[in-house]
């Protein structure tokens, strides 16, 4: 991959993941870089989420709503999606690397890694019921 040019909008987007512990849209990244670049538009955002994900400065969290979800915690760690809300948050919890020589055993290929969500209701959610 060539090397990309540096932008100072990317740099405000991934700021922005880097140091909230939500799990933005896009539109709410938007509107947050928004503050410090009134004239960016949505789709400029748009494509600076989706490469920052593949770059791996960012995760790109599909939800089953069908809004995907930004995270700028690029370590691997395990996410819970409220079926009743939709809010996405970290799970923390111990390493379950161990599932990928589970899911080898009958395997022929290589397995490399996994990727794990959790789903159920959010204590808010709870509480509310």
């Amino acid at each position: 991959m060539a090397t990309l040019k540096y932008s100072r909008q990317r740099e405000s987007i991934k700021n922005y993941l880097l140091h909230t512990e939500e799990h933005p849209t896009a539109d709410t990244v938007y509107m947050h870089v928004r503050e410090e670049f009134p004239n960016i538009s949505l789709g400029t955002v748009y494509r600076n989420l989706n490469l920052l994900a593949e770059t791996g400065d960012a995760l790109k969290i599909p939800t089953p709503s069908g809004g995907d979800r930004f995270d700028g915690k690029t370590t691997p760690h395990y996410h819970f999606i409220c079926t009743c809300c939709g809010k996405v948050m970290d799970l923390d919890m111990e390493s379950i690397d161990h599932i990928n020589e589970i899911a080898g055993k009958n395997f022929a290929g290589q397995i490399e890694s996994h990727t794990t969500m959790f789903y159920g209701k959010c204590e808010d959610c709870i509480l509310k019921s």
